[in-house]
C-alpha cells in the first residue's frame, strides 16, 4: 500500500546547499477510496502535486465521516463534497465556497424493480424508497416535492427508507426502489443477480432534478489568505491534470486508485467499470464550475414545498478566483 503523501517533502537545492519545503495541502474525500476520486490519486501517484511544489495528504472518506465537519473542525483544506450538502452546510453558517467543478454531470439515480410495480414516476406513490441521507437526500426530497408527493408514509405519498451505503433493501423486498449512482451500487444490484431487463432506472438528470456532485470546497476566510489561495490555484492545476489523465486512462487510473486502496476491499473488475463511468461524468469539465448548472441546482434545492433544503439563494456560494488563476 502507499502512503498518502507526496513522495518528497523536500526538494534539495544542489547549487546552494538549501531546502525548500513543499507547501502542505490535505484533502478530505466523501467517500472511501475508489475510482470515484481517481484524479486525485493520480495526480499524488504521477508527481502532479510535486510539480506544483505540494506535498498532499488524501484522507479517505467513509459512513461516519461527515466532510462538512471535518473542514469545519480544521481537519483538511479542501474536501470534496456534493453541492446540496454544502449549501445547506453554509446556509446554517458553515461558509463553503465552491473553487472547482471536476464532475459536470450527476450519476445519482432510482433504482426501481419492475416487478415491484414500478415502470414509471407515477407509480412511486405507495411504495417504500430507499434514500442515502447525511446530505444525501436533499435531491430526492426535492424530486418528490416536485411530483407532489409527500414523504410522510401516507397512501399518496412515498415510504422514505433510511438507506445503508449499500443495496441491500431491493434485493430483500425491503424497499422497491433504491438510490445508486451509476458508478456504483447499479452495478451492485446486477452483480447481486437482477438483471437490467428486471429493473428500471430514474436518473436524476433526466428527471430535471439533478444537482452538482462531486466540487471541491473551501471555507471563506481562508481564501482572504494570498498564501492560502496561491496553494489552491496549484492544487486545482494538478487535481485537473490528474482527472484528464484519468479520463484519457480509464484502467491505468483504477490500478492506480486500488494501489493506494489500504482497506484491500475493492475490486479491479469493480474499480475499472467504476471509472469508466466516473469519466462520462467528469468529461466536459476543465474544473470552473458552469454557472448554469449552479443556478440549476440552487433551483432545485429551493423547490422543497414547506420544507425546501435552502431557503434562499446563496450568496458567496462560489468562485471562479481560483479556477480562472489554475487554468491560464
Amino acid at each position: 500500500m502507499k502512503q498518502l503523501t507526496t513522495a518528497a517533502a523536500f526538494a534539495f537545492g544542489l547549487a546552494s546547499g538549501t531546502a525548500y519545503a513543499a507547501d502542505d495541502v490535505t484533502l478530505q474525500l466523501k467517500w472511501v477510496t475508489q475510482s470515484q476520486f481517481a484524479g486525485y490519486y493520480v495526480a499524488l501517484e504521477n508527481g502532479f502535486y510535486e510539480e506544483e511544489d505540494l506535498n498532499v495528504t488524501i484522507k479517505p472518506g467513509g459512513p461516519d465521516i461527515a466532510p462538512t465537519q471535518v473542514l469545519a473542525g480544521g481537519g483538511a483544506d479542501v474536501t470534496v463534497e456534493w453541492m446540496p450538502a454544502a449549501l445547506a452546510a453554509r446556509e446554517k453558517g458553515l461558509p463553503m465556497v465552491n473553487i472547482a467543478q471536476p464532475f459536470k454531470s450527476s450519476g445519482m439515480m432510482l433504482t426501481c424493480r419492475k416487478d415491484a410495480g414500478i415502470a414509471t414516476t407515477g407509480d412511486f406513490a405507495g411504495k417504500t424508497l430507499g434514500v442515502w441521507f447525511f446530505g444525501n437526500e436533499f435531491p430526492f426530497l426535492s424530486w418528490m416535492s416536485q411530483l407532489g408527493l409527500p414523504t410522510d408514509g401516507s397512501d399518496a405519498g412515498v415510504e422514505v427508507l433510511k438507506q445503508g451505503f449499500n443495496v441491500d433493501p431491493i434485493l430483500n423486498g425491503q424497499a422497491a426502489c433504491v438510490s445508486t449512482m451509476t458508478y456504483n451500487e447499479y452495478w451492485q444490484v446486477i452483480d447481486a443477480g437482477i438483471s437490467p431487463e428486471e429493473l428500471v432506472t430514474f436518473k436524476y438528470e433526466d428527471q430535471g432534478v439533478a444537482t452538482l456532485e462531486d466540487g471541491l470546497y473551501v471555507l471563506e476566510e481562508n481564501l482572504a489568505d494570498a498564501a492560502f489561495e496561491d496553494k489552491m490555484v496549484r492544487f486545482v492545476r494538478a487535481s485537473m491534470k490528474g482527472w484528464k489523465w484519468a479520463e484519457e486512462n480509464p484502467e491505468d487510473a483504477a490500478m492506480i486508485v486500488l494501489d493506494y486502496d489500504e482497506t484491500g476491499a475493492q475490486t479491479e473488475a469493480h474499480q475499472v467499470r467504476m471509472m469508466g463511468e466516473i469519466a462520462k461524468l467528469t468529461a466536459g469539465s476543465n474544473g470552473a464550475l458552469d454557472t448554469a448548472d449552479y443556478e440549476r441546482t440552487v433551483e432545485s434545492l429551493l423547490a422543497g414545498g414547506s420544507d425546501p433544503v435552502i431557503t434562499k439563494a446563496p450568496e458567496g456560494a462560489w468562485t471562479h478566483a481560483i479556477t480562472d488563476k489554475a487554468l491560464q
